[in-house]
């Protein structure tokens, strides 16, 4: 186990190059994965709440990204055999129509698919048809608008008519969040749920997918 903690120290700490080192030592020593990943997972989601927190920032946040990645590159064919890697489901995201701002949206993405989601980043000023298209394209299970700007926040509601325009509305959770978002707003635009933060987007993203 104490090559266990210390992948999951590099991870911490953003090393990327000790993370693949560590982790192809774990996969030679016949460690069960499953385990091994539920602990990088945990790492990853403490990384969320500190980076929430002003604890760490963003550069500190995508190194670690960086370090999970390159341990899950070394695992992935090995949880393929072993059928430990099980996808909790698929999302598309992206910043509404007009919106700039990355930085939140990036964030999310990155615990979200350390937490075990497929998940499609479409990228700022994202057009409400796009995320349609592509939750259509990968048959994903929940479609995530980020807002940052009170001037982009309709375009979640556009997102939502067109899926209903197009009698897809049942087929896809719509979630949420930004800056001048807020839980009220939500439910008035008829989404599924609203998250503050990464943390929290897991949770509702969990919640929705009934899985833990």
């Amino acid at each position: 186990m104490e090559c266990v903690e210390k992948l999951v120290q590099a991870v911490m700490e953003g090393d990327d190059e000790v993370a693949a080192e560590v982790a192809q030592e774990v996969v030679e020593k016949g460690e069960d994965l499953q385990p091994v990943v539920a602990k990088l997972t945990e790492a990853m989601r403490e990384l969320g709440k500190q980076f929430e927190t002003f604890e760490i920032f963003l550069p500190e946040m995508m190194c670690s990204s960086d370090a999970m990645t390159a341990a899950m590159d070394v695992f992935g064919p090995k949880l393929g055999a072993s059928g430990a890697a099980k996808k909790k489901g698929v999302v598309v995201i992206g910043g509404a129509p007009g919106d700039m701002h990355e930085i939140g949206k990036n964030i999310v993405t990155t615990v979200l698919q350390s937490d075990g989601y497929e998940v499609a980043d479409l990228g700022r000023d994202v057009a409400a048809l796009e995320f349609v298209k592509k939750a259509q394209e990968l048959k994903a299970d929940i479609i995530a608008v980020s807002a940052l700007m009170t001037t982009t926040m309709p375009g979640a509601k556009e997102v939502i008519r067109i899926l209903s325009e197009q009698g897809l509305r049942e087929k896809y959770k719509v979630i949420v969040g930004g800056a001048p978002t807020n839980g009220k707003w939500a439910k008035e635009i008829g989404a599924d749920g609203w998250a503050e933060n990464s943390t929290d987007a897991v949770t509702l993203c969990n919640n929705l997918m009934g899985v833990e």
